[in-house]
């Protein structure tokens, strides 16, 4: 991998022909939504396109290579020459192998499509969303189209579980179901109520310990432990204003305390309001 100033009169074209790289893959490497770039930019060049064969199966379609390879549809179709996306069975084609993933194979990319969240993300590599969240540190749990997101290829463990509300579900049910108290769920999620709603995300405690990679750790130093804080769940006809003058603090201090980008609430919501 190289880095690259974009100079006047450059183009993502040419610097693909330059350097003998897909379009494609330079937009993936460099997070770019378009051919736009702007002189004195520091483009990621690979320094060669490390390819490997990949031989068509019956269902298989670019779109889902793309996926499986961490690449796109266009890329594929560039790296192959191909002038339509129509595939035969026993077909090979080149698929890009990142430098990165040839030497580290303790993460994936992964690029945010369009009804993602980051729920689905997590379950679909088996790992938990504060995994996800700690690993890309992001601080609330929005996700934009094209995002692309580091996800671990081993589950982490990190003291607790998620669990999805199902209809019938009840504290004392999903505390028998995963062999723990209904006190430990309800302190573990701040809860101030039994009561639950279908699709809640509930934190279930478990008895592992935190096994984040030191590149993690570092980010909280050794001996590091959340903070505890006195919630308050939302009702109706409350707003932000008013809780804040309850509690004698402000408006911002809770947008932050809570990444808020808005000052809307919803009824049930549970809001941490100070520190214990």
């Amino acid at each position: 991998m190289k880095n690259y100033t974009v100079q006047k009169g450059d183009t993502l074209y040419g610097i693909s022909k330059q350097f003998d790289v897909p379009i494609e893959t330079i937009k993936r490497l460099n997070n770019l939504t378009s051919n736009t770039i702007s002189i004195g930019q520091k483009l990621q060049i690979p320094t060669t396109q490390t390819t490997t064969i990949y031989t068509v199966k019956s269902g298989d379609t670019l779109y889902k290579i793309a996926n499986l390879y961490n690449t796109s549809v266009k890329e594929l179709i560039e790296l192959n020459n191909l002038s339509s996306t129509s595939l035969s069975i026993g077909q090979q084609i080149k698929v890009p192998v990142e430098e990165d993933n040839t030497t580290n194979n303790e993460y994936v990319n992964y690029t945010v499509k369009k009804g993602d969240n980051l729920y689905s993300i997590a379950t679909e590599y088996g790992v938990s969303v504060e995994t996800i969240k700690q690993i890309n540190n992001l601080t609330n749990n929005l996700l934009s189209i094209g995002q692309v997101l580091k996800i671990p290829t081993k589950n982490i463990e990190i003291g607790y579980k998620e669990y999805e509300v199902k209809a019938g579900d009840s504290l004392y049910s999903i505390a028998q179901k995963f062999n723990t108290t209904v006190n430990d769920i309800v302190k573990e999620n701040n809860l101030q109520t039994t009561i639950l709603s279908v699709g809640q995300i509930l934190k279930i405690p478990t008895n592992k310990t935190e096994t984040l990679p030191d590149t993690i750790k570092e980010c909280f130093g050794e001996g590091y432990m959340e903070p505890k804080y006195e919630t308050y769940t939302v009702k109706r006809g409350d707003n932000l204003y008013d809780i804040a003058r309850k509690y004698n603090t402000t408006v911002i201090h809770l947008m932050d305390l809570n990444n808020l980008t808005s000052t809307n609430l919803q009824i049930g919501q549970v809001l941490k309001v100070r520190e214990l």
